[in-house]
């Protein structure tokens, strides 16, 4: 198994293309679920006043699906996939949370069994834009992650329930609804628990080696 870095200019239009286009920094987009060619994420604004913008934007586009303010500076929204989330899916890799956007250029760190789905998924994404593949590291199997009860219940969950499974067997809000919890605290705690996960892999071999809700509004 293996975690890679992805950056990829994206040619084709897109709305968040052009809402990040002029921020000053890449802004985190954390994937929630891949469906049926469209895909679900938190869109981390950063600030309240970008949060507006962008939620009038989005509300505005008769493309986009869902927008949902979760706090302050955090969106939920629904919009079909661009073609980049697909390519990795339909190719065996699995999106981890932190990924970010600004403008065309996209940062994807993706989770992936073998080296075949990666160039498969490179070959997909180079057919509508350019990539460039950063960081390649084996994920090994560290020591026991420090997680909370909670988050460690609710992972099981969702891995026993399918959330995981490509296409997912349960969506977020089901799985929420059967912890009896938000969608938003669903959200946190396998953030939360996938970044332990991933830290604590990462860290290991780097030892081992040596080195280094509002529905939108249709008007």
């Amino acid at each position: 198994m293996f975690t890679a870095t992805i950056h990829f200019e994206q040619h084709r239009e897109c709305i968040l293309r052009r809402l990040t286009a002029d921020a000053d920094d890449p802004v985190p987009i954390e994937i929630e679920e891949v469906r049926d060619g469209s895909v679900t994420f938190v869109l981390r604004a950063g600030a309240e006043t970008d949060a507006n913008a962008f939620q009038r934007e989005l509300e505005a586009a008769d493309h986009v699906e869902h927008v949902d303010r979760l706090d302050e500076t955090n969106l939920l929204v629904t919009k079909p996939s661009c073609g980049a989330y697909s390519a990795i899916y339909r190719n065996h890799g699995t999106l981890r949370r932190s990924n970010t956007i600004k403008g065309t250029h996209r940062e994807y760190n993706v989770l992936l069994f073998r080296r075949e789905d990666l160039k498969a998924i490179i070959e997909d994404l180079s057919s509508f834009g350019t990539v460039t593949l950063g960081k390649l590291e084996e994920f090994g199997t560290g020591r026991e992650p420090s997680m909370t009860d909670r988050q460690r219940t609710v992972l099981a969950e969702a891995l026993d329930r399918g959330y995981y499974e490509w296409p997912r067997d349960i969506k977020s809000a089901e799985l929420a609804e059967a912890l009896d919890i938000s969608r938003a605290t669903l959200q946190e705690h396998l953030r939360k628990a996938e970044r332990t996960l991933l830290s604590t892999a990462l860290d290991r071999d780097r030892g081992v080696r040596g080195r280094r809700a509002t529905p939108k509004r249709r008007r």
